[in-house]
């Protein structure tokens, strides 16, 4: 018999590593990019961002055949192939000779990265249903970690060597494969492993899969919607407070480091004590409840000082992630949980791709109204956000009046 606790402590550096490594590239790409390429930050900026949706695009094609597999095979396997090759993949990162080379490896890196979802089945094998919104809430925590230490470590490594965050990234990620192929057990034993089903190992045909269950259907619906709003914020966030406030980017550093901070230790200590007093159900509501109040705080703020308040409260909202894996994974029988969740990291990497293009068209046309009407509308990206996260809630309510634990009945 193995050990939870440090196999989910293994599960949550691997989330960890791999966020990381997507943050990597966000104070050091555009830099790259100029060198590999040439050119001014302006010709740099889109080619950074078709990066971000390349390696986002790979997971979402990628994320339903790895759980696919994983349902087959073990979770083990596949983590420790995914983290090897996470780790190789930095190192042709640093040392690709040209641009195209450096769109093949953030490729790799993005199918490599949709192991996560293989991360989260692995949780749902080792942990107890009613101990589940507890570890995922630690998943999660190391998740929002992740994008507090990648960039951070990204832009004091980069002044000194554009390749130095990319060294780093796989030095880590090699200890960790190498850790984990001596402690980390086999989650998924024999006897609970399905056949592989080749029409959920693409994207389609894995949220077909969801069809059975109804209640996973709505939760996902409701996150997608979620995430949208979400990756809208990422790509509007340092225009918008730029624009508003005057921040130069060590204030936009220092915000998102707030949000991270703020996120992890909701996720990883607040939600293991709120969400079981409150309910998972209730838990989930209240946080896209208070995801849709954020989202209109930000574009309210008329001060920059305003949106660390919003911040603090945004934040707790994030018990909303653990108590909705929760629910899912206690709906969806055990033979069916990688599956079930590499569509979810397809529709989280579908919204990684949309939000961006959304949050960014609705910035822009804020703008121009903003010049004839007044700077309210510089906000209206965010009222776009707050309206979403206010649908999600409404799907997801819906969705919970037909909620069934498959635990409580086999």
């Amino acid at each position: 018999m193995h050990k939870p606790k440090p196999a989910l402590g293994f599960i949550a550096l691997t989330l960890l590593l791999d966020v990381l490594g997507f943050g990597l590239l966000i104070p050091v790409g555009p830099r790259l990019v100029m060198h590999l390429q040439g050119g001014t930050e302006a010709q740099a900026a889109p080619v950074v961002g078709a990066l971000m949706a390349t390696y986002a695009a790979m997971q979402f094609l990628c994320a339903p055949l790895l759980g696919v597999i994983s349902d087959r095979f073990g979770r083990r396997p596949v983590i420790l192939i995914a983290l090897f090759g996470s780790g190789l993949d930095y190192i042709a990162q640093a040392f690709a000779p040209t641009l195209k080379i450096f769109y093949i490896t953030r490729a790799l890196n993005g199918i490599s990265g949709a192991s996560m979802t293989v991360a989260q089945s692995y949780v749902a094998d080792i942990t107890p249903p009613e101990k589940r919104a507890a570890a995922y809430g630690m998943v999660f925590g190391a998740f929002g970690l992740g994008f507090i230490i990648g960039p951070a470590m990204g832009g004091w490594l980069g002044y000194y060597d554009l390749h130095y965050p990319f060294y780093a990234a796989a030095a880590l990620t090699l200890i960790n494969w190498l850790y984990g192929l001596f402690v980390l057990p086999e989650s998924l034993p024999k006897d609970r492993r399905a056949p592989m089903r080749w029409g959920r190992a693409n994207p389609v045909g894995a949220l077909q899969g969801l069809q059975k269950y109804p209640v996973v259907t709505g939760l996902a619906a409701a996150s997608f919607v979620s995430n949208v709003a979400q990756f809208g914020l990422h790509a509007t966030w340092a225009l918008y407070t730029g624009k508003r406030y005057g921040w130069d980017p060590r204030m936009v550093g220092f915000s998102l480091m707030a949000v991270g901070i703020g996120s992890a230790f909701v996720q990883a200590f607040v939600a293991r004590k709120l969400v079981p007093k409150l309910g998972e159900k209730r838990s989930l509501l209240l946080g896209f409840a208070m995801s849709a109040f954020a989202f209109a705080g930000y574009g309210l703020s008329t001060q920059g000082w305003m949106i660390f308040a919003v911040i603090a409260f945004a934040t707790i909202g994030g018990i909303a992630q653990p108590a909705g894996q929760s629910l899912i994974s206690r709906t969806v029988g055990p033979t069916e949980q990688g599956t079930v969740q590499g569509a979810l990291t397809s529709l989280t990497s579908l919204a990684q791709i949309i939000g961006p293009l959304v949050g960014s068209t609705v910035f822009a046309f804020g703008i121009s109204t903003a010049e004839k009407q007044g700077n309210f509308y510089l906000g209206m990206s965010f009222f776009v956000g707050s309206a979403l996260s206010v649908v999600g809630l409404l799907i997801a309510a819906y969705a919970l009046r037909n909620y069934h634990d498959h635990t409580r009945t086999g």
